[in-house]
């Protein structure tokens, strides 16, 4: 047999071989078998945009008051109405999905930065680290977040940045004690036990072998994370301690909306629709992350 000939039945048989899965690809074949998932993702892909291009998308700037005009139903020209100062309201709805979004991203990051090393230190260090650690996080968990952030909000007052502020210090909590649990568990598998033995080092096995196997659980609990903190900041604005005017904020719109709900429904109705779809639209995505990474859900 020539040379030629053997390459090509070599590169034939390559081909005939089963491809490796990996385990992105099984997370992205399950994701896109649960509809709710790819709705979830439709949606939060929908308001990412909308807040992205807000400048563009609403018809007028979201602090353009017009008394003349105030506190009109929902119409060709102002098709959510106006607010009690003559704002268009559909426009402030949609520079508050920017407003809320920017809060829910802010705080999961913030939350990042302050549990992740604190759970790497639990997990790895153990032993009188791990034990200040955990009491560390019991104190907080102790006190209530909202009420804590309130007591930050009215020490320091509102606005965008001290409300990601006051939610991140209580937000952190979460990605601490999940972090922790995957390590204390991932330390004592086979794999790891098998390049200790193999004379790698704490450094190595917890950068090569430990930490990757964590990213997967810490992405579905910051996304799961980010309409719980959107719905913080809504009830913190409806509180009036969150975000302050004229920046909109759906919580601040339903707040000041209580005083005409009886007559004028629609200063209400619609920044609360735009809460639930929110919340909704990152359940379903949410949820869809977790189910796609966890290996037992493959059917």
């Amino acid at each position: 047999m020539s040379t030629s000939t053997l390459a090509s039945v070599q590169s034939r048989q390559l081909q005939d071989l089963p491809k490796q899965r990996t385990l992105l690809g099984d997370a992205a074949r399950r994701f896109a078998r649960n509809k709710l998932a790819l709705l979830g993702l439709a949606m939060v892909s929908i308001l990412l945009l909308t807040a992205i291009f807000a400048d563009f998308i609403a018809p007028y700037p979201y602090d353009a008051a017009n008394p003349a005009k105030a506190l009109q139903f929902p119409s060709r020209e102002h098709w959510m109405g106006t607010d009690e100062v003559g704002r268009d309201v559909y426009s402030r709805i949609i520079y508050g999905t920017r407003i809320s979004l920017t809060v829910g991203v802010g705080v999961m990051a913030m939350a990042l930065l302050i549990g992740i090393p604190l759970g790497l230190l639990a997990g790895l260090a153990g032993g009188a680290v791990d034990y200040f650690i955990m009491r560390l996080v019991e104190v907080f968990t102790a006190v209530p977040a909202l009420m804590l952030a309130l007591l930050l909000l009215s020490v320091f007052g509102g606005g965008l940045f001290n409300v990601i502020l006051a939610l991140g210090v209580v937000a952190w909590l979460d990605a601490c004690r999940l972090l922790r649990a995957q390590l204390l568990s991932l330390r004592e598998r086979d794999f790891v036990l098998a390049a200790r033995m193999l004379g790698a080092t704490s450094t190595r096995i917890a950068v090569r072998h430990l930490l990757p196997n964590t990213v997967a659980p810490l992405i579905v609990a910051a996304t799961i994370g980010i309409p719980t903190a959107i719905f913080a900041e809504a009830g913190l604005s409806f509180l009036g301690l969150g975000i302050n005017d004229p920046i909109p904020s759906w919580g601040k719109m339903v707040g000041n909306a209580l005083s005409y709900m009886r007559v004028y429904w629609h200063l209400g109705v619609f920044p609360t629709l735009a809460i639930a779809i929110t919340m909704l639209g990152f359940t379903f995505f949410g949820d869809g992350l977790r189910d796609a990474f966890d290996a037992s859900m493959n059917r």
